[in-house]
C-alpha cells in the first residue's frame, strides 16, 4: 500500500473481503449477487473471511442446500453499511477528493474505509474482471475471491486517494 495510508493489516483486507462477499449474498444473481457454495477448497482464499462471518452471526451454512446464507444480523450489517456509504456519497460527490481527505482526516474517520465503502456502494468493483481492465492491471485476476484478498486491488484504490 502506499505509505501515506499505511499497509493494510490482514485482519483489514479480510473486513472488506467480508462486505463483498456480504454483498454477493445478499444480490439476486441477475444484480451481480452469487451462491457461495460449501465445498472443500473451492473457496480457499476466502475461508478465513467466511469463518469470521460466520462466528459474527453474518452468514449461516445451509447444510441442506450445502451454501453460505445471509442471516438477519448479517442484512442489518449490509443495511448499516450501505446508510454510511450513502451518507459519505452525499456528503462528498461533489468535493475533490483532496477536499474530501483533508475532511475525513480532521473528523478522523477511516480515509480508505471511505474509499472502499464508496466503490461498493457504487458497484464499481463488483466485476473484478471488468474493474481490472479499466484500471490497467497488468495481469488480469478472474476469480473475485482471489482478486479481493490481492494486495494489489487495496493498492489500486489507495493511489485514488494520492495527490
Amino acid at each position: 500500500m502506499n505509505d501515506e495510508y499505511g499497509q493494510l493489516t490482514e485482519a483489514q483486507k479480510r473486513m472488506y473481503a467480508g462486505m463483498f462477499v456480504l454483498k454477493k449474498l445478499d444480490l439476486k444473481p441477475k444484480d451481480g449477487g452469487e451462491e457461495i457454495p460449501v465445498a472443500a477448497g473451492m473457496n480457499a482464499a476466502i475461508e478465513d473471511v467466511l469463518d469470521e462471518l460466520t462466528v459474527h452471526d453474518y452468514i449461516t451454512i445451509n447444510k441442506r442446500k450445502r451454501r453460505y446464507e445471509l442471516t438477519a444480523k448479517g442484512t442489518q450489517y449490509i443495511g448499516a453499511l450501505i446508510k454510511e456509504a450513502e451518507a459519505y456519497v452525499d456528503e462528498f460527490d461533489d468535493e475533490d477528493v483532496e477536499d474530501m481527505v483533508e475532511e475525513l482526516v480532521r473528523r478522523n474517520i477511516d480515509v480508505f474505509r471511505v474509499r472502499f465503502l464508496w466503490g461498493w456502494y457504487q458497484n464499481e468493483f463488483d466485476d473484478v474482471v471488468l474493474f481490472q481492465q479499466r484500471r490497467g492491471f497488468p495481469s488480469i485476476e478472474r476469480y473475485w475471491q482471489n482478486f479481493i484478498m490481492d494486495d494489489a486491488f487495496y493498492e489500486n484504490l489507495a493511489l485514488d486517494l494520492e495527490d
